[in-house]
């Protein structure tokens, strides 16, 4: 019998990143953002006909109308860093890893209602915190990197196939309010973008919206100041097919050892 408590520092390393520090509405740094003239320039900038709370606007409609993405970053979390590196779609297709700060990792696979999951040990362990000693080394002896599965609603680990959910995961994005401030013009991997400004207290964070095709959000930096470590999130490969392709061999399935 498998033990794993719901998902705890994920759901803010994953889900709340993704959402609150990339399109969160800081408050702070409120900008008219006077439209320029046309004869300023004979090439006008980049929307430059916008306000930066209106481009921030136009990034959240197109990134929430992919198909599918690409979350790559890295978060401060507890002990250490978290990280993700995630593809997933609008049909449940995911794969990539997510790690926790210092607390171990799990690899995801998600096809369908079906959702596999390889844990290391050190994840196992911090999920399990506080249950007896025996418990704790039986689950690591039984699940730890090893692959198992499960299709069942009523499943701790279905949890995890909200991460493999696109439309889930930007389901935050909507119905955000920004009072961003546009910043420059730059490039994100090659990509021509320009950089948007927040804050709120000594807490700043900068978007990057691609400026050619659909206006996406391509990175967030969320920078907490007082020298913490900053936290960044990318976002690629939108409306590319996920190449989710189930594991073969030893795969555990954890809703026959529910009965």
């Amino acid at each position: 019998m498998h033990a794993i408590s719901r998902r705890t520092t994920f759901a803010a390393l994953c889900l709340a990143t993704a959402a609150t520090v990339t399109l969160t509405g800081c408050g702070g740094d409120k900008s008219d953002d006077a439209k320029k003239p046309a004869a300023a320039a004979k090439k006008k900038a980049p929307f430059a006909d916008l306000s930066g709370p209106q481009i921030i606007d136009k990034a959240v409609k197109a990134t929430s109308g992919a198909s599918s993405l690409r979350m790559k970053g890295s978060m401060a979390d507890g002990g250490g860093p978290g990280f993700i590196d995630l593809a997933l779609d609008t049909k449940g297709s995911c794969v990539g890893t997510i790690g926790t700060g210092g607390e171990g990792s799990v690899d995801l696979i998600g096809k369908g209602k079906t959702v596999y999951m390889r844990y290391d040990a050190a994840f196992l362990r911090s999920e399990m915190k506080g249950e007896k000693d025996a418990d704790v080394q039986a689950s690591v002896d039984m699940m730890a990197d090893r692959w198992v599965k499960t299709g069942s609603t009523e499943s701790d680990e279905q949890d995890f196939a909200e991460f493999c959910d696109l439309k889930t995961v930007l389901a935050d994005f909507k119905d955000t309010e920004s009072a961003a401030r546009k910043g420059k013009a730059t490039t994100v991997d090659g990509t021509p973008a320009i950089a948007l400004h927040e804050s709120d207290g000594k807490e700043r964070a900068t978007l990057y919206v691609a400026t050619e095709g659909k206006p996406y959000l391509l990175k967030a930096v969320n920078d907490p100041g007082k020298g913490k470590k900053k936290d960044t999130l990318t976002f690629t490969d939108f409306d590319k097919p996920v190449k989710a392709t189930p594991p073969k061999g030893d795969v555990l399935d954890l809703d026959k050892l529910d009965g």
